[in-house]
């Protein structure tokens, strides 16, 4: 559960990747389960800050990232603030998402996601966009290969 901004540490590829997006003319969007907060592992402000952090690391290396949404609720929090037991923002839930998309004015019919986790790709399902499956490596490389070279 990385909170700290001393702690951050870009994937391989990362910034690259954004910026790609960015020359393809995608606003990427950032959309992250927080369960951490909900487990009193960090508070929310931490939580807004390492994000803030992530977004201005990757402006600094030329990768603009649009918007960040995080969930922060979980059916077995700690602090019953954040107790839900199926909160619709909270993946494999399609909340953060459409909300982005209404948001932005992003048109779900020309995007996609990456994630890493089976949430992620079931979130993309409910959404109706496809969703694309990151194990790790280089996510430039990943993406370039998306996008089509």
């Amino acid at each position: 559960y990385p909170h700290l901004e001393a702690e951050l540490r870009l994937m391989p590829g990362a910034a690259e990747a954004v910026q790609r997006l960015n020359r393809a003319g995608y606003l990427a969007v950032i959309v992250t389960n927080q369960s951490g907060v909900a487990r009193g592992l960090f508070t929310l402000d931490q939580m807004h800050a390492f994000n803030t952090a992530l977004v201005r690391r990757m402006a600094a290396k030329g990768a603009r990232i649009g918007a960040v949404y995080a969930c922060p609720y979980h059916a077995e929090a700690k602090d019953p603030q954040w107790l839900h037991p199926d909160h619709p923002d909270r993946k494999p839930n399609p909340g953060m998402i459409l909300r982005a998309a209404d948001e932005h004015g992003i048109d779900l019919a020309k995007s996609f996601m990456i994630g890493d986790q089976p949430t992620d790709m079931e979130a993309a399902r409910r959404a109706g966009i496809p969703g694309f499956r990151f194990d790790g490596g280089d996510l430039d490389l990943f993406v370039r290969e998306l996008l089509g070279g």
